[in-house]
């Protein structure tokens, strides 16, 4: 006599077979929880990216526009030395000299700042030499003689090299 399963009860062969579709299935479903991670973090990357470039253009967006008028500035600030001795108590002097602590204030609030040469030695990364001076004195071998044209830095990136004389020691 034949034993006969009931309903709901599972005899050894077809046990078997459901533990090895148990096991295909948990394989396929590790290995597509894998690609779902990877996916994920691929994803992930991508809009760090994307922030960090958008980041990015923002802080020099405004790079074209800045040195369209770093000239102006700089011929304002060149003015102020060209003014004669008589005039430069005048009302209209002292106007230009807070038109350029104005101008002054709002690049500094666009980040951008003035390359430091006065005093300083020179540094390829933020000055061209465009002469050299010569020297008896071995201290000043290699420090800025003069500024010819300021240079400036946005957001600690040289848009505009200052332009300067530098000292060369001749024994």
């Amino acid at each position: 006599m034949e034993e006969e399963t009931k309903k709901g009860e599972i005899n050894d062969e077809e046990a078997g077979e459901k533990g090895e579709s148990e096991a295909g299935i948990s394989e396929d479903l590790k290995v597509m929880e894998d690609k779902y991670k990877r996916a994920l973090a691929d994803y992930q990357n991508l809009l760090k990216q994307t922030a960090k470039e958008k980041e990015e253009f923002g802080k020099y967006a405004n790079e074209q526009l800045i040195l369209a008028f770093l000239p102006v500035y700089d011929n304002l600030k060149t003015s102020l030395d060209h003014i004669p001795a008589e005039a430069e108590k005048a009302p209209w002097v002292e106007g230009i000299g807070h038109i350029i602590r104005q101008f002054k204030d709002v690049l500094e609030s666009f980040s951008v700042e003035e390359v430091k040469t006065e005093g300083e030695r020179f540094d390829h990364n933020t000055m061209d030499a465009v002469e050299m001076r010569d020297t008896d004195d071995e201290e000043k071998d290699g420090s800025v003689a003069q500024e010819y044209s300021s240079g400036y830095k946005l957001n600690g990136k040289v848009i505009k090299p200052a332009r300067v004389a530098v000292y060369e020691f001749k024994k």
